[in-house]
């Protein structure tokens, strides 16, 4: 098999049935999406393929059609994307296992929506449970996260 991940072809062998997320943990090296529940119900494992946040844990790596990208592949040219730095900025991670999927979540949000109101954000992160109960922070960054691509940072 062969993907495009992080912007860099990979070839493999696996079963065409095997889940995405174990492919790109075990095969690809990529640590940041994690396993949560194995039912696309947490949001842990969330990639995007084609720009589109995805729960890698279900996806088949067969039935992938796309370019994936990954935690480790959001951030471009050495610089955070503006999501990354919200999250930094409002001291959003606690325990952090969530956060990888939080982050790729809100970034598709922010690609397809750039100014989301509080309504636009519950529906789109809905799904990425966070064991901390870090949401109000999650919603505050993803504000700024809004404000810093609307001002090109």
């Amino acid at each position: 098999m062969r993907l495009i991940v992080d912007g860099k072809s990979i070839e493999f062998e696996a079963d065409p049935e095997m889940p995405l997320l174990w492919a790109l943990r075990d095969l690809a090296g990529k640590t940041g999406p994690k396993f949560g529940c194995g039912i696309a119900a947490c949001g842990a494992c969330t990639v995007h393929i084609g720009g589109e946040a995805v729960r890698s844990c279900t996806l088949p790596v067969g039935q992938v059609e796309g370019e994936v990208t990954t935690i480790e592949g959001l951030a471009a040219g050495g610089k955070l994307h503006p999501v990354q730095q919200a999250w930094l900025d409002e001291q959003v991670a606690q325990c952090g296992y969530c956060q990888a999927g939080q982050i790729m979540s809100a970034a598709a949000l922010l690609e397809a929506n750039p100014d989301p109101t509080d309504q636009d954000i519950d529906e789109a992160m809905n799904g990425n449970l966070c064991r901390c109960g870090t949401y109000p922070r999650i919603r505050a960054a993803i504000k700024k996260a809004a404000a810093l691509k609307t001002a090109g940072i």
